[in-house]
């Protein structure tokens, strides 16, 4: 097997931790939907976000229309708030994880769907974003994880061979497309783990 070069990450679930039941619960609130009819409409749609389709208040005009939901300028305002506060909680020991990659001499990579919106904010807000050697975000280039595009555009700014890329998500759909082009891709377990399953690659 083909020596690691790049370490990459993903960065909602990863780099930070998953939405909170209370940041859920609130979203749930105020757009009147239950958790879970949320997150389905989030698995369906929340691609055209990412990719920048929409913004946040127009992501959730569209989503919500289709439910005959029509939330007023001033709620749509607070469903986007409390939906970009649900990914602003930074896991500190991914964060060191990653640190200690670019420590090591490996490159340090970054793969995520991401809204304009909220790239904006963590590019300020997140300074390990600003550390990776290659960051790949969904909004910039008009492409999303699993398509096959964004991983080809990492791996050519990364300058490595697929199998020389290691990359870490807590989407198993994402990282079955990223075993199927010859990443060694694993689900996202926690850094311990993946610190682990660094140390024995």
């Amino acid at each position: 097997m083909m020596k690691a070069k790049a370490i990459v990450f993903d960065y909602g679930g990863v780099i930070c931790f998953p939405p909170s039941p209370d940041n859920e619960a609130e979203l749930a609130r105020l757009t009147g939907l239950s958790v879970t009819a949320l997150r389905e409409l989030n698995r369906k749609y929340r691609g055209e976000l990412d990719r920048g389709t929409y913004d946040t208040r127009e992501f959730y005009r569209f989503v919500l229309s289709g439910e005959g939901i029509f939330p007023d300028e001033d709620t749509l305002e607070q469903i986007a708030r409390v939906d970009m506060e649900g990914w602003m909680r930074v896991n500190p020991a991914t964060v060191q994880l990653m640190r200690d990659i670019k420590n090591s001499g490996l490159i340090l990579g970054i793969l995520s769907n991401m809204s304009h919106e909220f790239l904006a904010w963590a590019s300020e807000a997140v300074p390990v974003m600003g550390e990776a050697d290659v960051a790949v975000y969904s909004s910039t280039y008009d492409v999303v994880k699993p398509e096959t595009a964004i991983y080809e555009i990492l791996r050519e700014q990364l300058g490595c061979e697929y199998r020389e890329i290691v990359f870490f998500d807590d989407n198993a759909d994402n990282i079955a497309k990223a075993a199927e082009l010859g990443i060694r891709g694993f689900v996202w377990e926690g850094p311990e783990i993946a610190r682990e399953r660094i140390a024995s690659l």
